[in-house]
């Protein structure tokens, strides 16, 4: 389990929060509902940040982005290059590894609508902040989505206005390098709003930017 500081399984600061996952585990008995720990290398150089834990996915596996849509490419290109054990994730016990790599999330708790509102994020942020300062040197953090994006910023103390996200943007930050891109969910690759082909582009980056 991650340090204290990073990730508290048994958090309950945010109210609405709380209240929803309570709900969602009265409906869903067999689902995890509670704050999704990261998962992966803790001495990883590469962190995928996203927003928050998925109904159907995370929250039900208690892995992030496993089980649901959005997991779906973000394994793939774990896998092909060369952070990930396999190409799927599946279930907490399919034996899948991260190595090199790690996977968080900006909120670590299922928000309704898939929507944290702007306290939560805050609230939720100073873990975010723990986790950014174990990065060890020359890191890359992928930020999946402008949300994700606006809580590495806060988290590290910047201002929002010097590092405005963008696809594919690349802003250096203390300690380690922000690398952007859209989020994988299912609304954004069913639109084309993210392809397979600009996915890979910016995992190509990640790997540039991590080579010695």
């Amino acid at each position: 389990m991650p340090d204290a500081r990073v990730f508290d399984a048994g958090c309950r600061d945010c109210p609405r929060l709380a209240t929803f996952l309570d709900d969602v585990q009265g409906r869903y008995p067999d689902y995890y509902c509670r704050p999704v720990p990261p998962f992966g290398d803790a001495d990883a150089r590469f962190l995928v940040v996203g927003l928050a834990p998925g109904m159907h996915g995370a929250n039900r596996t208690g892995r992030p982005f496993t089980g649901d849509h959005a997991g779906i490419l973000l394994y793939r290109m774990l896998h092909e290059y060369g952070f990930s054990s396999a190409p799927e994730s599946v279930a907490p016990d399919d034996g899948l590894e991260l190595t090199g790599g790690r996977i968080t999330n900006a909120v670590k708790c299922l928000p309704p609508d898939n929507k944290p509102v702007g306290a939560e994020i805050n609230t939720c942020n100073r873990f975010l902040a723990a986790e950014l300062a174990t990065l060890p040197a020359g890191a890359v953090v992928l930020a999946l989505g402008g949300i994700a994006h606006r809580a590495i910023i806060k988290a590290v103390g910047g201002r929002q206005a010097d590092f405005k996200f963008a696809h594919g943007a690349v802003h250096a930050l203390s300690g380690f390098r922000l690398l952007d891109s859209y989020h994988c969910s299912r609304y954004n690759t069913n639109t084309g709003r993210l392809t397979e082909a600009m996915f890979a582009e910016v995992f190509d980056q990640a790997r540039l930017m991590l080579e010695p």
